[in-house]
């Protein structure tokens, strides 16, 4: 996400950080390049002209100009500016309502408006401890109602059943006096979505808008379309009250132009970015952590939550007690660590909110690749538990068969076994208080005031 944007933005200012002072000229020439940096990210010109503008009035200021390290003091400016653009704070769902609370979705074609509503269903579930009814007033759209059905099994919604040949509004209104009936917290309604804004789309939405009075309408919009989604989401909202934007496929979104403009075009916050295809992938926005990913600085605070929230604590401590006893860490633990990994989104997902992740090598970067987590898993699974246990007995025959049995080549099988060696070397160190050891000895080489 935004990696062009990280990488240009980060050159620019690194450029700044060492400068003893800094001089109009360097300023003006710094802010030229910002400027650059977010023209290509597909910022809107009106945002990218009052960003320059704000953060070159403060840059200018007495403060900055005679403090000791000025060129931080410059990236502070831009990292405050970044976060004023998209928002201040994360601007939580309201719904505070008399149950159920609607969520109306609206959205064009193709933007994953019906993918959303499952993952906000599987949020407000485990998240906010919700129970979730969903339907689908998309009449229009081939198989839209049965995509809605399946996404509910899979995050285990109620889903509330309709059919081609009623009504949105029938169907709308059906829905609300059965999630009534069973004390559904949060009702979620989507609707139809259209090529572009038209006023057939618009006539419907208002009318379901005004028949459900929802507490909260949520515009899908595709992040990779840009400076577009933000005249689009504000062509919505002069039509229809939206309370907020939900920015899908940001995962995909090199730029990060959308997320720049919406809030600042729109009036209206982002309350959620779709980060991938799984119904697990949603993340709440939250302005502060994105400036500070933008900037390369990573984002500990939502990695901090993803593990507290996907990694299985009993799993682990299993693990732990495992090693600290001095038993070994067989294939079946390697395989456990890599869905744990892919719960969490991946590698690529866990990197890129790690700080100083964007200033590695593009050569280094792209050999991060999540598809080859499921090829190790699948190989893993292709073999016998004895196998798996002692990994020594893996030769030339038992290598084919694990092979076939994976659709993978042999060298695939090689190569695993080549990791989970190195892995084992690690867990070994760790046996008896060797990690406090490592840590001992990695302390010359850690930044002062780390408690090893």
């Amino acid at each position: 996400m935004f990696d062009n944007l990280t990488d240009r933005l980060g050159r620019t200012l690194n450029n700044l950080r060492g400068r003893g002072r800094l001089t109009e000229e360097n300023i003006k020439e710094t802010m030229r390049e910002v400027r650059m940096a977010l023209l290509e990210a597909d910022v809107a010109l009106p945002v990218v002209k009052q960003f320059v503008d704000r953060v070159r009035f403060k840059a200018m200021g007495a403060d900055v100009l005679s403090s000791l390290t000025p060129g931080q003091m410059l990236v502070k400016i831009v990292n405050d500016e970044l976060v004023s653009i998209m928002g201040e704070a994360n601007e939580a769902l309201n719904l505070a309502a008399q149950p159920p609370a609607i969520v109306l979705m609206a959205g064009l074609q193709g933007s994953g408006k019906t993918t959303s509503v499952a993952k906000l269903a599987r949020w407000l579930k485990e998240s906010q401890k919700k129970s979730v009814m969903v339907v689908s007033c998309d009449v229009y759209r081939p198989a839209a109602i049965e995509q809605l059905k399946t996404l509910a099994t899979e995050v285990q919604a109620e889903f509330f059943p309709s059919s081609p040949d009623q009504k949105p509004l029938a169907i709308a209104k059906a829905a609300v006096s059965q999630a009534r009936k069973q004390f559904v917290d949060v009702l979620i309604v989507d609707t139809a979505g259209r090529l572009h804004v038209d006023e057939e789309m618009m006539a419907e939405i208002k009318a379901l808008h005004a028949e459900l009075d929802p507490i909260e309408t949520l515009f899908t919009v595709d992040s990779m379309t840009g400076q577009d989604a933000a005249n689009t989401a504000k062509a919505f909202d002069e039509a229809l009250p939206l309370t907020g934007i939900v920015l899908t496929k940001t995962d995909g979104d090199a730029r990060g132009g959308a997320a720049l403009s919406i809030r600042e075009i729109t009036g209206k916050p982002i309350k959620f970015l779709g980060v991938g295809e799984k119904t697990t992938a949603l993340e709440p926005f939250h302005p502060e952590r994105v400036a500070s990913r933008i900037l390369g600085m990573g984002d500990v605070l939502s990695l901090v939550e993803e593990v507290e929230a996907k990694v299985d604590r009993t799993q682990a401590e299993k693990l732990a007690k495992k090693i600290s006893k001095g038993k070994g860490f067989d294939l079946s633990d390697f395989k456990e660590q890599l869905e744990q990994m892919s719960k969490m989104g991946g590698m690529a997902s866990m990197m890129e909110k790690m700080p100083g992740m964007g200033a590695m090598p593009d050569h280094v970067k792209n050999q991060v690749n999540d598809k080859e987590m499921g090829k190790l898993v699948a190989i893993v699974n292709s073999m016998t538990l004895k196998e798996r246990a002692f990994p020594a007995v893996i030769k030339g025959s038992r290598k084919r068969r694990i092979a076939a049995g994976s659709g993978t080549q042999v060298q695939d099988v090689n190569k695993l076994l080549k990791q989970f060696a190195q892995m084992q070397k690690m867990m070994k160190k760790m046996k008896g208080g060797g990690m406090a050891k490592m840590m001992r000895g990695m302390k010359g080489r850690m930044p002062p005031g780390m408690p090893f």
